[in-house]
């Protein structure tokens, strides 16, 4: 948009609202260097590459008998003297010729031999091993770098590492790596009739849901929070929390108070501080969604109801605040199953069901089945649903046709 305060009076399409907010999410450029045992969850801020060959070279993949295949006779039983022993870790010495080497999984390949038989496959007695006939060539033999070779990169900048992920950089001897710094997000949520959760509940209190819905989205995260608390409905206390949030953190993420009544003073207080360059979405849940900046810092304003705070989080401030992350690849990935109900009316948004899979006896169908109530306000749709399922805007779904499902794993990857 060329004029940050301009908000459009029709509202942005669910894509066109995603597209903005990724254009304005730029990586943090902070980089620390943090031991590959502690790396958990944090964004590879460099590629890495290997300057070793893994295996370091040839190498048994099994217990067995290491043998040059050509001392095999073809088509009968070979019967060769054992003239060594080699565990994983040790090294042997070459190989003789007409003998076999007893090897263990990992272990180096002697000089001359190049095929490893299974134990299982051999009858060892008296010194001696007996190989059936039909080995080829090469079998249960690793090579020298057959899984890394020495000058490759295993690890793409913009990763979230993961276990394997450190293991895999441990395993080419890497015991520090370049992470971006944790990425701060203040949080605040409004409403005078939030209460908190072990307090008594007052009458025309209900206790304070978001907050916690929040601290656990963003700890899944690996984000810095900090969390300002309940905020009164009133425009300076409001102002006064925001532009304090924003002076401590890369990202501010507010609920409720976004909308258009009386007491709704966010957005009224980050147009005071900042601007908002959206605000109305095509979508439900959740069509009330400011995002701006206050001063430098970006601004989310999610809705107050639970279930729109989670889906409006889930699909927009998440993507925004892993990009900032440094991550690359943001996006929540969706599959097609079949739908186990019946949508009839076309809406003109884009409505996001919950909803959970069910397979068919066979396993070869996967079925989408939607929670009883879909109402904005019911927190419990929303713990029932393993993923939400799209309507596309002016859409209606029957029994049995094919619709799009994302899962809420990923908000644990």
């Amino acid at each position: 948009m060329n004029d940050p305060c301009h908000i459009p009076s029709v509202l942005m399409s669910v894509d066109d609202a995603l597209s903005l907010l990724l254009s304005k999410a730029l990586p943090v450029d902070e980089i620390e260097h943090v031991e590959t045992a502690s790396a958990l969850g944090r964004v590879l801020a460099q590629p890495q590459t290997s300057t070793l060959d893994i295996p370091p070279a040839a190498t048994s993949a099994m217990d067995g008998y290491a043998v040059a295949h050509r001392d095999l006779h073809a088509g009968t039983e070979t019967r060769l003297r054992v003239s060594q022993r080699i565990p994983a870790g040790g090294t042997g010495w070459p190989l003789e010729r007409h003998t076999a080497a007893r090897i263990f999984t990992g272990a180096l390949l002697p000089a001359g031999a190049d095929t490893v038989i299974m134990q299982e496959h051999c009858h060892a007695e008296g010194g001696t091993v007996s190989i059936p006939p039909g080995t080829k060539a090469g079998r249960n033999v690793r090579r020298m770098g057959e899984d890394i070779a020495a000058g490759s990169e295993i690890l793409t900048a913009g990763i979230k590492l993961r276990p394997q992920d450190m293991g895999l950089a441990a395993s080419v001897g890497l015991a520090r790596l370049p992470v971006y710094r944790k990425l701060r997000v203040a949080m605040l949520c409004t409403g005078d009739e939030l209460a908190t959760p072990g307090t008594p509940l007052a009458p025309g209190k209900i206790y304070n849901a978001n907050r916690y819905t929040l601290i656990g989205l963003l700890q899944s995260m690996n984000c810095e929070i900090i969390d300002f608390g309940i905020v009164p409905d009133n425009l300076t206390a409001t102002r006064t929390m925001l532009s304090s949030a924003a002076r401590q953190a890369d990202v501010v993420v507010s609920s409720g108070g976004v909308s258009v009544g009386d007491e709704d003073h966010v957005k009224a207080a980050a147009e005071e501080l900042g601007h908002i360059e959206l605000w109305r979405i095509a979508l439900k849940p959740g069509k009330p969604l400011a995002f701006g900046a206050i001063g430098e810092t970006p601004f989310f304003g999610l809705p107050g109801n639970p279930v729109s705070v989670f889906v409006t989080f889930f699909l927009f401030a998440r993507p925004f605040i892993l990009r900032r992350q440094g991550i690359t690849d943001v996006l929540p990935q969706t599959i097609a199953v079949q739908a186990d109900f019946d949508w009839p009316k076309a809406g003109p948004r884009r409505e996001y069901l919950r909803a959970r899979l069910t397979s068919a006896d066979d396993g070869a169908i996967t079925r989408a089945t939607l929670f009883h109530h879909q109402g904005s306000a019911a927190l419990s749709s929303v713990s029932w649903a393993q993923g939400l399922v799209c309507i596309p805007e002016g859409k209606t779904v029957q029994r049995g046709q094919m619709v799009n499902f994302t899962s809420f794993a990923e908000l644990l990857t």
